[in-house]
Formats: structure tokens, sequence, C-alpha cells
């Protein structure tokens, strides 16, 4: 049975049920990769992955049940079995589902189909031979993978709502473990578009550039000084800190942005943007998670909160209109709220002329224990770090093993220029994070 002779028997069921006000959410993915290690396929997956949620409004409230089977017995199963989840939920919060009849902008898909087996393997192995060929410093335990992900999701409703969204992602990982005899340093790059050889010489190249740039690294000096984040070091900043641009968790009390729209809350260089459309992700999307329009907004505009992001119960709380920004981790999950590609807007100043402004600091290219030494909810952060030196407004001596400390809130007020080009490292999950380079004002480094 097909998603669409399930949802018939589905809605037959509700019918039949007497529900007037339900939703049917279908998520599909196919997933491929092969990693070459020492010019031979060391690992391969193929995976397939996804199933159904239903959700219903019983007296008010929500009941919900999922299955990975299409099946007529599980259509029915399904519906029974949120009627009874929903006749045993205590919570009084109010339910929403969205229109049908919303306009909805065109999204650009990549175009891509999933990649034959054989081409998978053999880019995989070649994208291998080219990294173990740039440097005589790589070591032979150096990795690539090639991979393909075609996901597909539908989203039906009581109310009129029928969407569907298919795209397909295609890209290629190195992994550069470089050596002098001494000590041993590694770096990841990753790209998403296409495999050819040329993608596979971009991100060997640059993936062995980073390794090397670590050799003979030491610890930095504790200062207080200005810092410069690589775009990778602040993209993960901006995934850590991310929830408290959530309305979900303003209403909640776990965000400090709660009651502050409309304020300054960075410094004029910020623009925040979430962009579902932006085309360094490979998911790009015309609709949220509960099928309301995914739209342009600039989260932040020149240092002033101009909104968090909502969806239809939250935005509801508010007396909002909501921002399209229901999220679901997978088809069973509840409806939550995240970005879809966050990235702080360019600024005005080339990569060298940020450090020369910079002076004397440290540029921080990579950020480790972000798990346990942030906290989403105070803005604190204490995180171990490596980079560079900055002397003379030019990147020096490579550092590690230090600390960078002080808190997301009061770090985007001390943001004072941005460098001309925003770039995207690897998504994480859902959501792709950007940022150009970024200048901060003193910081505090830990080192010896």
């Amino acid at each position: 049975m097909d998603f669409r002779e399930f949802k018939d028997a589905v809605v037959a069921a509700a019918k039949a049920a007497g529900l007037v006000d339900y939703e049917l959410y279908y998520e599909q993915s196919e997933s491929i990769s092969a990693g070459s290690v020492q010019r031979q396929i060391n690992q391969f997956t193929n995976a397939n992955s996804g199933g159904v949620c239903f959700r219903a409004v019983i007296n008010g409230k929500i009941g919900a049940a999922s299955t990975e089977e299409l099946s007529a017995e599980q259509a029915e199963s399904i519906v029974a079995r949120a009627i009874e989840n929903g006749e045993t939920i205590e919570s009084e919060e109010k339910v929403f589902l969205c229109e049908g009849g919303k306009s909805y902008e065109p999204y650009a898909p990549s175009g891509l189909a999933i990649p034959a087996t054989s081409e998978l393997v053999d880019a995989a192995i070649d994208a291998n031979d080219r990294l173990l060929k740039v440097d005589s410093r790589v070591e032979e335990s150096s990795a690539a993978t090639a991979m393909a992900e075609k996901a597909h999701i539908s989203i039906f409703n009581s109310k009129g709502l029928d969407l569907s969204w298919d795209n397909t992602a295609v890209g290629m990982m190195a992994m550069a473990i470089t050596s002098d005899g001494k000590e041993k340093t590694n770096s990841y790059e990753m790209k998403f578009g296409e495999l050819s050889g040329e993608v596979a010489d971009e991100i060997t190249a640059e993936a062995v550039r980073s390794a090397i740039s670590k050799l003979g690294s030491q610890v930095a000096p504790t200062a207080v000084c200005p810092v410069i984040f690589s775009p990778d070091a602040m993209a993960s900043l901006l995934m850590t800190f991310c929830s408290a641009f959530s309305s979900e968790n303003a209403q909640k009390g776990l965000s400090l942005l709660a009651g502050k729209e409309g304020a300054v809350v960075a410094s004029d260089a910020v623009t925040l943007v979430d962009d579902p459309f932006c085309d360094k992700n490979p998911f790009r999307i015309n609709f949220d998670g509960e099928g309301c329009p995914a739209h342009r907004k600039n989260v932040i505009e020149k240092g002033r909160l101009t909104t968090l992001l909502y969806n239809l119960k939250t935005a509801a709380v508010a007396d909002r209109e909501t921002t399209g920004n229901a999220s679901r981790a997978n088809y069973s999950a509840p409806v939550g709220i995240a970005p879809f590609s966050m990235y702080l807007e360019a600024g005005t100043l080339t990569e060298d002329e940020l450090f020369a402004k910079a002076g004397n600091g440290v540029y921080i290219n990579s950020l480790g224990g972000t798990h346990a030494g942030a906290n989403p909810v105070s803005g604190d952060f204490s995180l171990q770090s490596a980079g560079t030196m900055i002397e003379n407004g030019k990147k020096t001596t490579p550092v590690k093993s230090f600390t960078v400390a002080g808190n997301f809130y009061e770090l985007l007020g001390k943001i004072t220029d941005l460098s001309n080009e925003v770039i995207f490292p690897a998504p994480r999950g859902t959501t792709a994070f950007g940022s150009p380079f970024v200048l901060v004002d003193n910081l505090s480094i830990a080192g010896k």
C-alpha cells in the first residue's frame, strides 16, 4: 500500500470514528554511503527509514499515534490508538492545525538522483586517492566518503492541507590525518552538490591544509583579547545557542530573549537570518513541520531582535502569526521549533582586512565540548579551543589546549566586524548553520 492509499484508509477510519480535526504526517528517506581508507572500501551503508504519524483533536486535546507499516490494518489501528491516547492526556494546551489554501513560495530542488552504488564506490576511492597525494605528511589512515540521501515528506489534514516535498542531496567528505613525525593532527571537509573530481580536489586540499596548519601547535597564553571566530567555530556557537531564539523556550522561561522582541540585543553589525531557501542547504523546503508556509526572515536586524521563531501553538499564545518554523525531529516526534538555515549576514571587510583590524589576539577555528561546556539558557560557555595567534594583524603560531569563555548574549553585543563572505560548514542535523569570519572584542582566553 502506498501513502495515498494509506491516507484514504486513514481518512475513512477517522470519519467512521467521528473525528473532525486530524492530520497525517508522512516521512520517508533513503540513504547510501561508501567510505574508503587506503584506496579500498572499508564501509558501506544502504538504509531506508520513515513512517507516518496521525494526530487528532480529541475533546480539545491532541492524540497521536505512529507506525512504519502502511497497511489497511495499521490505518484503522493508528486512528484507534490516537483516540485512546487523546482520551488519557491531562494537558489543557490548545491544539492547532494548519489551514489549507495558503500560498507557498516555490523552492528549487537539487534535481539530483541517488547515484548508483558503483558510482559512489568509485567516487569514494578516487577521493581517497586524491587525498593521499595532496601532501607527503598525509597519513595512510586518512579517509574519504561519498554519500547521498533522498527524502520525502507529505502532510495532509482535514482542514484542506495536502502538501508533499521531495529532494535529494549528494555529497563528499574527506578526513585528513597528517603527521610531522612528532605529532598527528586531523581535519575534515564536506561539500554537497555532486560527485566529481573537482569537488574531491577542493575538499581534500582544504582538509589537508587545515590539518597541517595545526602541526606544531603550542598552548595559547592566558589573556583578554580580540578573538576572530572562523565560520565553522561561529556556526558551532549558533547551533549550540539557537534554542534561545525559540518562542517555545522563551514562553517556558528557558531563554533570556523572552520579552525582548523589538529591543537591541546585539551590536549593529549583527544581522541574523533564517532562510528555508538558502542555496547552501541541501534540503531546501517551502513549508514547515505543520504545513505552514516557510519564508526568509531576519531574526536579528542590525542588532535589534525582530522576531523569535514561532509555530502555530506558540504564536497563538503570543497573539502573533507563526513564522513557519514548526519542526519535527522525525515522523513520530512531537512538533517543536527550529530554524532552517541560520546564519550571520556578511559584513564588508575581506578576511585579511578583518585580521588586520584585530591587531593582536587569537583566531579560533575549532571548538569542542559544546554539549557540556555551554548553557543554552544562561548563555554562558567555556569551551576547549584551537586556532592560531594573531600578531600585528597576521596569523602566526598555531595554538591548542586553551579555553575560550564568555556569554553568548554578551558576545552578540561585542561583535565589531564580519568578513564579506558567508561560509556554511557541513549541516548540523536538519538545520544548516553558517557565518562569515567574526571579530569579537575582548573575550577571555585561558591557556598557559
